[in-house]
């Protein structure tokens, strides 16, 4: 599978840095973070429920039957986990 498989971004809101660093190494359009930046502009970071308050916000908005979303966790020291996700 490729990256441009890929529909939905649901990520760790982990701030500004992380998520334009994010953007960058996966050469991401500036709307694939756009439900996380909303995040973090309206909450911001409260750490590890921050990627759930993403996940409950992009369920909301339907992703397409059948696509593929990426799930990235953030964490201390830095460790990330990633999840495939089918809708």
């Amino acid at each position: 599978m490729s990256l441009g498989e890929i529909e939905s971004f649901v990520c760790h809101p982990g701030g500004p840095k992380v998520l334009r660093a994010l953007a960058d190494a996966l050469d991401l359009p500036a709307e694939a973070l756009a439900v996380t930046w909303e995040s973090l502009a309206r909450v911001g970071n409260v750490s590890s429920v921050s990627v759930l308050m993403v996940l409950e916000e992009t369920m909301r908005r339907r992703p397409r039957a059948g696509s593929l979303g990426l799930l990235i966790g953030m964490g201390p020291g830095f460790c990330a986990e990633l999840v495939l996700l089918a809708w």
